[in-house]
């Protein structure tokens, strides 16, 4: 499906919050018009910022929020950028421009085939968009997602995550951390990277379901390579990277 024509939008930052280490939420206004599916992407652009660098002053975000709710969340991974100090210092109520939707990685309608999520941190984003709306129009889709993260510290989303498996019964949710040993909580779930053996542990068949892969470039490469190894078809496998944060 061809990215949607992208308008601009004025709208304001209303909140902010952090969602784990190192990474934060950001919520705006959602302006009157703006229709978007679960899983597409906005641009934000920074108007007159107290300061700016080579980067410049717009970025692209998956919108987190569901389409039905009525403000816009953003997350993303902090780093050291005039873009992002500035979106972590201007007052709440600051005026933005968004412009989209953009971007493909929304769900399947063939209900009758499974969907199996694989992110990696941050890649999450655009997933739990996807999830929140089909719990909420009760979607007859069989979900999967497989989350992976150094350590529960770095995790976005995960109480959240844990609460939507209790509520959708169509939902399977399974989080794995990588270098758990370098964690100050307690884990009692999957360790390790993301493979072949946890798929097949979990999922019925590997032939079948419709793959969506969202993180860093080098993970959703190693992914895709693991998946299709395993039997899956290329055509049934979307995704997106994450890169620079």
């Amino acid at each position: 499906m061809p990215a949607e024509v992208s308008t601009g939008h004025a709208t304001k930052l209303t909140g902010r919050d952090q969602v784990c280490e190192g990474t934060m939420a950001f919520h705006f206004e959602r302006p009157d018009g703006f229709e978007f599916r679960a899983g597409q992407a906005l641009d934000l652009t920074l108007l007159n910022p107290p300061e700016t660098d080579a980067e410049g002053n717009i970025r692209t975000f998956s919108i987190v929020s569901p389409p039905f709710e009525d403000q816009l969340m953003i997350a993303t991974r902090m780093r050291n950028t005039a873009f992002k100090r500035t979106l972590e210092s201007v007052p709440l109520g600051t005026d933005v421009q968004i412009n989209g939707p953009s971007g493909s990685l929304t769900l399947h309608k063939n209900s009758s085939r499974p969907a199996v999520f694989l992110a990696g941190g941050i890649g999450i984003t655009p997933f739990l968009s996807i999830l929140r709306q089909a719990a909420h129009e009760k979607l007859p889709h069989r979900l999967c997602l497989f989350y992976s993260n150094r350590r529960p510290e770095d995790a976005p989303f995960l109480d959240t995550l844990n609460e939507l498996q209790k509520t959708n019964p169509n939902f399977r949710f399974v989080p794995t951390m990588t270098t758990i040993e370098k964690s100050n909580q307690k884990w009692i779930g999957q360790t390790g990277v993301i493979d072949s053996s946890m798929l097949a542990n979990t999922i019925p068949s590997v032939q079948g379901p419709i793959y969506y892969i969202a993180g860093p470039p080098v993970m959703v490469a190693a992914m895709r390579q693991m998946i299709v190894a395993a039997g899956a078809d290329e055509d049934d496998i979307r995704t997106e990277d994450f890169s620079g944060y």
